[in-house]
């Protein structure tokens, strides 16, 4: 495989980590209309992203660090509101 289709396969995957860690906005939203989710899932899901943003800030790799940079916010954000 081609470098320059590995690298566009990494900034696809990006791009959909990203859609995935925005879908956690309809659980904000279910949490503040009192529609309560689990705290576990966010929770799991902003140490995963941080240790993966570490990761990618050592190896200097973009990539990996734009995907999981929205996932710590939103896991916060998610799990706060699920309080």
């Amino acid at each position: 495989m081609s470098q320059k289709l590995v690298e566009r396969i990494g900034w696809a995957a990006s791009a959909i980590a990203i859609l995935m860690w925005f879908s956690f906005i309809d659980q904000i939203r279910l949490n503040l209309s009192g529609q309560k989710g689990s705290l576990l899932i966010p929770i799991v899901v902003t140490i995963n992203c941080i240790l993966w943003t570490m990761f990618g800030l050592g190896k200097k790799n973009w990539q990996i660090i734009s995907a999981n940079v929205p996932g710590i916010f939103l896991g916060v954000l998610t799990a706060l509101t699920a309080l």
